[in-house]
């Protein structure tokens, strides 16, 4: 067990991150040549029908063992990580039987993971935790699920005595900036249900996500010499902030949990001539969910009632919907992951997923895909940590969902 934490520590050391700037697939060509490491090591490990395509979509097979008849199971993780923070030159560090107390991650720079900010942290007492060095992401979300796909594959490998029956694997790029399943063959996949190694905390288990869309909003100003603007100036930044302000001050991340949805401001940048915003839009109920991008249709109408047509200019697109639509009549799926983290010791915590998976997609593609944990927690920015014992619980999940 102790190969899932080394690979989890080789895998760090590649640069990953997503682009979501890019127009091709994968939008790194780090993506693509990780893609490439990570074939090889099917290879090395025995997996048969290993392939990478074009577009850096990683599959391979651990062939059935049994002479039962079972169904084709599938296990996916994201190579990608996330392009909000610095995701290169990563220096994990480990601490050893976490006491509870502060961790310092960077002295230099004051950067403390507390238990006070994170009380998550309390969990993992005992533990092994990895965390950052307090200047980059760590990339357990989502080297933690290669890690641990291909630690379960290679212990079935090994240990013949335990039957199961086809088991298909995959490991995609772009999941970070919503592209994970663009291009995911699920024909060629051939697998009847599938789980994204991809979530947080020990004992995770997900089947119902946010509906998600991305709102782009371009504002246009005027740009005139302040000393003669009166009238005449239009300031794109300031409308821009006005904009900003007609949204609910509370339905945001910072001031929701559980099941409630958000509208979260994720970029703003200009000039008094040109100013863009980018906003998610996040809910788990589908009439919620239409309601908050009427909302911002709504928002953009009334800057250009108050400023003249065109100058404000609304992109909206849909990203992914709520897989529980998809899941509901296979609860089987669900129950297996449940039963098989019971049989290990371990207490399932059946919670949404405040936020998307390839999963949620790949379900609406025609594979049920619900979300298993990793271990980790704090993804995506300086804080993040994974617990080296999750990790070693989330292989033996897989090892016993694939049982026969």
């Amino acid at each position: 067990m102790d190969k899932v934490v080394k690979r989890f520590l080789k895998y760090v050391k590649y640069s990953t991150t997503s682009d979501e700037s890019s127009s091709t697939c994968p939008s790194t060509k780090t993506q693509l040549d990780f893609a490439k490491t990570l074939a090889e090591e099917c290879f090395d490990l025995g997996l048969k029908e290993v392939e990478v395509d074009e577009n850096g979509y990683v599959m391979a097979t651990l062939p059935s063992n049994t002479k039962k008849e079972t169904k084709t199971i599938g296990f996916i993780s994201h190579m990608d990580t996330s392009p909000d923070m610095i995701g290169k030159n990563i220096n994990p560090q480990i601490i050893k039987d976490y006491d509870g107390r502060d961790i310092i991650l960077n002295q230099e720079n004051n950067i403390i993971l507390s238990s006070r900010v994170f009380p998550e942290l309390k969990n993992y007492i005992g533990h092994t935790l990895i965390t950052t060095d307090g200047t980059t992401l760590l990339g357990a979300d989502d080297k933690a699920g290669i890690a641990e796909i291909l630690t379960a594959m290679e212990y079935l490998n090994n240990h013949p005595e335990i039957k199961h029956g086809k088991i298909r694997i995959a490991f995609t790029p772009d999941e970070e900036i919503g592209r994970g399943a663009d291009l995911f063959d699920v024909k060629k996949f051939d697998a009847d249900f599938a789980y994204t190694i991809d979530g947080g905390l020990l004992g995770e288990l997900q089947y119902e996500n946010f509906n998600a869309a991305q709102a782009k909003i371009t504002i246009h100003g005027q740009n005139i010499h302040p000393g003669t603007a009166k009238y005449k100036m239009k300031n794109a930044v300031l409308i821009g902030t006005e904009f900003a302000h007609l949204f609910p001050e509370h339905e945001t991340p910072a001031h929701t949990e559980g099941y409630e949805g958000f509208y979260h401001l994720n970029n703003f940048n200009g000039d008094v001539e040109k100013t863009e915003l980018v906003y998610i839009i996040r809910d788990f109920d589908m009439v919620d969910f239409k309601k908050r991008k009427t909302f911002m249709e709504e928002a953009v109408k009334k800057i250009n009632d108050t400023y003249g047509v065109h100058t404000a200019v609304l992109e909206l697109r849909d990203q992914y919907f709520n897989m529980k639509e998809k899941l509901e009549g296979k609860m089987e799926i669900v129950d297996r992951a449940f039963n098989a983290m019971k049989s290990v010791g371990i207490e399932p915590r059946v919670k949404p997923i405040r936020g998307g998976t390839d999963g949620a997609r790949l379900s609406f593609m025609g594979l049920p895909c619900p979300n298993i944990f990793t271990g980790g927690d704090n993804f995506h920015g300086r804080y993040e940590y994974i617990s080296t014992d999750a990790m070693k619980k989330a292989v033996a999940v897989i090892v016993k969902i694939a049982e026969a």
